[in-house]
């Protein structure tokens, strides 16, 4: 893992990572590759953004209890922005917030 500016770090197999301040995690995205699959990436390191949206599901915090459903994470990453839509399971689901910086960053 290397860093690309504050907020993005690169991982191996084309992959470039931000943190979530809502699922307090990273998510990875491969960047879109010459047959087109993946996410495109418009190369801004201070304000990115990645298209299309994020989708993820995880073992949150209530994953799996008393019938719970595994929690989901959706989001456009926008101008250094996220933006998590209402299907989110987490607290900022239809907040937008500002990309952090990677934790332990400076």
């Amino acid at each position: 893992m290397s860093a690309l500016g504050p907020k993005l770090r690169r991982l191996e197999g084309g992959r470039v990572a931000f943190w979530c301040p809502a699922c307090h995690r990273a998510h990875a995205l491969t960047m879109r590759s010459a047959t087109g699959d993946g996410w495109g990436f418009d190369d801004n390191e201070d304000v990115p953004t990645f298209t299309p949206s994020v989708l993820t599901s995880y073992n949150g915090s209530d994953a799996g209890q008393n019938g719970a459903p595994p929690a989901i994470c959706h989001l456009y990453a926008t101008r250094g922005r996220l933006l998590y839509l209402a299907d989110s399971t987490h607290a900022l689901a239809g907040q937008t917030v500002d990309m952090p910086d990677w934790p332990g960053a400076t």
